[in-house]
């Protein structure tokens, strides 16, 4: 039976973690990633209820590849701070894998690239983080509820 305060039944948590959305998530990945870049950050900016998004580029851990994707992010002044949610699905995003690999990452915004080193936040650190990015996102508690895994919070500072 359904958790009544999750959102989504479970079968339709069940259809969020099926391959036909996680290639519907990686092509819209994709456009939006390809429309902010070629737009200088005035197009694809924004994700629903207006949050602002920009691009984090990793290496691909196993194809040595720089891997672009639009996410939603909070900035205190030069630190991005990312959620690897992935919509809330049982997987861990690719990006959050590359990462994992290779700490060194970019992030575009619409107003800059800042060179910056990932790493994932500390439990004190989750537990200031979280507050603010349920107030910035607020599907942020329903996507951790559609999910037992832990969902990533990861800080980039500069590098």
């Amino acid at each position: 039976m359904a958790d009544p305060s999750r959102p989504l039944s479970d079968k339709q948590i069940k259809s969020l973690n099926s391959k036909p959305v996680g290639f519907g998530i990686k092509w819209m990945s994709r456009a939006q990633t390809w429309l902010f870049k070629k737009t200088n950050g005035r197009l694809g900016d924004k994700f629903l209820r207006g949050s602002e998004v920009g691009i984090l580029t990793t290496t691909g851990r196993k194809s040595g590849e720089r891997r672009e994707v639009p996410l939603l992010f909070l900035q205190e002044e030069q630190r991005i701070v990312l959620v690897a949610s992935q919509g809330g699905r049982d997987t861990h995003p690719m990006w959050y894998l590359n990462l994992k690999a290779d700490a060194q990452v970019t992030f575009q915004t619409k107003r800059e690239t800042l060179e910056l080193v990932a790493r994932e936040a500390t439990d004190a650190e989750r537990d200031e983080y979280w507050p603010k990015l349920d107030a910035m996102y607020a599907d942020y508690a329903n996507y951790r509820s559609y999910t037992d895994r832990k969902i990533p919070i990861i800080i980039c500072d500069p590098a």
